[in-house]
């Protein structure tokens, strides 16, 4: 699991827009540009190249 200090100083590499938890599918997801990152041993894994897109809206927005 990533630290919640992790995620606040995270930003998207596409969009630099905030990114969030998604602990379902232990990802990280950007809502802006609708892509999710794997998080790999506990490393989260933000490349573009390696990103995939969100095929629906699996977290509720706050």
């Amino acid at each position: 699991m990533i630290k919640q200090e992790l995620l606040d100083i995270l930003a998207c590499p596409k969009c630099k827009g905030p990114v969030e938890l998604h602990p379902a599918q232990d990802t990280i997801l950007c809502r802006n540009c609708r892509l999710v990152y794997e998080i790999r041993d506990g490393i989260p894994v933000m490349l573009i190249d390696e990103a995939k897109p969100a095929d629906e809206d699996p977290v509720p927005a706050r």
